[in-house]
């Protein structure tokens, strides 16, 4: 049973905080740090959870940290932990720029720590839904649309939602980055909060990404288009959809085929229509889950901190071409 405090419990903070008190048989809660003294004693008398005095009192007193606190701390509070030997979840972006995220990746290599980064829509029921099946996405578009949310709008929303699905997207594509294209605008808050980005791979693949968070509704959408399928994932409506081209013949084709068949220039095909059965889950706690596994088992985290890295090294390039283009208007 590992040992488990959490730093931060505002309103993400508390959503953990509820989470690791369901993982009993993963984790033992041994407590948790809030800045705000208030907000503190409010929590520890809402959830009957033990509050400490600093984060160093508590990062002594656990084998594992969860890091929920704004990302401007989250280096500093995931070095004191990896230099004690604990192992470490970091809410996402793992921190406030790529050289900080290079060194804490460093220090916990040094350690022989785990690093867990919570990009929850890993763990999504509709991601979750296509299980096994092989992912090699030619073209990838993206739309993740939320309505206005002071909170948050410190950072540009290329950090705030973006990086969700650059996450995504990375995980999916197994080539590197060659160029990024992006634009963004500045409309109610001081950075970006419309953004588009066009990404190209090295083999060929192309993704191309809206986050905005001043929409009149809420969307998170993707789109794969591969050679031999059209998939389509819904993370608000937690929704699957997988298109596939078979030839009549073909023995592969589903014996309880749905679809149509339709005239193509190489004749006849049937469009074959899965609708993947969706389990209900609390990503969450599934994330925080896998995460004591990974420990306990000696494995690679599902989210690692390279992973981490990576969608942070993205963001920043987006963000970078997108300060560019704004300087030459």
């Amino acid at each position: 049973m590992l040992k488990i405090g959490v730093l931060g419990a505002g309103h993400l903070g508390k959503i953990h905080l509820k989470c690791i008190q369901l993982a009993k048989e993963h984790y033992e809660l041994v407590g948790f740090y809030d800045a705000a003294a208030d907000n503190s004693q409010k929590v520890a008398n809402e959830l009957g959870i033990t509050p400490f005095a600093s984060a160093e009192a508590l990062i002594a007193a656990v084998d594992v940290v969860d890091i929920v606190t704004p990302t401007t701390t989250h280096f500093e509070l995931a070095k004191a932990a990896i230099l004690q030997g604990k192992h470490v979840f970091i809410e996402k972006p793992l921190t406030n720029t790529p050289a900080e995220a290079k060194e804490l990746l460093a220090l916990g290599q040094q350690q022989g720590i785990k690093i867990q980064v919570g990009h929850v829509e890993r763990f999504n029921p509709a991601l979750l839904a296509l299980g096994e099946m092989k992912i090699d996405p030619m073209f990838i578009e993206a739309h993740r649309l939320a309505t206005f949310n002071p909170r948050g709008t410190d950072v540009s929303v290329v950090l705030d939602l973006m990086i969700h699905d650059l996450d995504i997207v990375l995980s999916m594509v197994n080539a590197p980055v060659e160029t990024v294209n992006a634009s963004g605008v500045s409309v109610v808050s001081d950075t970006p909060d419309i953004a588009n980005a066009r990404i190209e791979f090295a083999n060929g693949c192309v993704a191309n990404l809206t986050a905005s968070r001043i929409s009149l509704k809420q969307m998170r959408k993707i789109r794969l288009f591969q050679k031999d399928a059209y998939i389509s994932l819904d993370f608000l409506d937690k929704e699957a959809q997988v298109v596939r081209l078979y030839e009549p013949s073909d023995p592969n084709l589903p014996s309880s085929a749905s679809g149509m068949t339709i005239d193509t220039n190489s004749g006849k095909k049937h469009i074959h229509i899965d609708m993947p059965s969706i389990a209900s889950t609390n990503a969450i706690q599934m994330e925080l889950q896998t995460f004591a596994e990974s420990i306990t088992k000696n494995e690679r985290p599902r989210v690692s901190g390279e992973d981490g890295y990576q969608a942070l090294k993205l963001a920043y390039d987006i963000m970078e071409e997108i300060d560019r283009r704004t300087t030459l208007l």
